[in-house]
């Protein structure tokens, strides 16, 4: 589905669908890393030891004032919102991972109405 609503969906199928959490992490990994290079850092660890083959262990993204972060252990996804006022974290929360990227993507949305690099971004994510 494309439109203003896929990124959301595709948010919601990854909290509803936990035997494809993994796969879901990584696409939306890489729609992150695609659309936002500068303000998203993605964290990569092997999946066994010895092994060559990578899976997202943490994605984090800086938008303005906020840092938004997932955070995966195994068939677990942490997702937090930090509001930070020069470099201090002044409010911290937990959001479901459905929350979390609807919550991202109007940020990103509101963003691009002042931002070409936002409103390029949020073409990117949402298709």
């Amino acid at each position: 589905m494309d439109g203003p609503d896929a990124f959301d969906l595709d948010a919601a199928d990854l909290r509803a669908d936990g035997s494809e959490l993994a796969r879901d992490v990584e696409v939306l990994a890489a729609k992150l890393e695609g659309a936002l290079p500068q303000q998203t850092r993605v964290e990569r660890r092997a999946r066994r030891l010895f092994s060559k083959d990578k899976a997202v262990a943490a994605v984090e993204v800086r938008l303005g004032g906020s840092c938004w972060a997932l955070r995966v252990d195994g068939s677990r996804v942490e997702a937090t919102r930090e509001q930070e006022v020069r470099g201090v974290v002044i409010k911290r929360e937990q959001l479901d991972f459905g929350a979390w990227a609807r919550a991202l993507t109007a940020e990103l949305r509101e963003a691009a109405q002042t931002s070409e690099q936002a409103r390029v971004a949020v073409q990117r994510l949402v298709g």
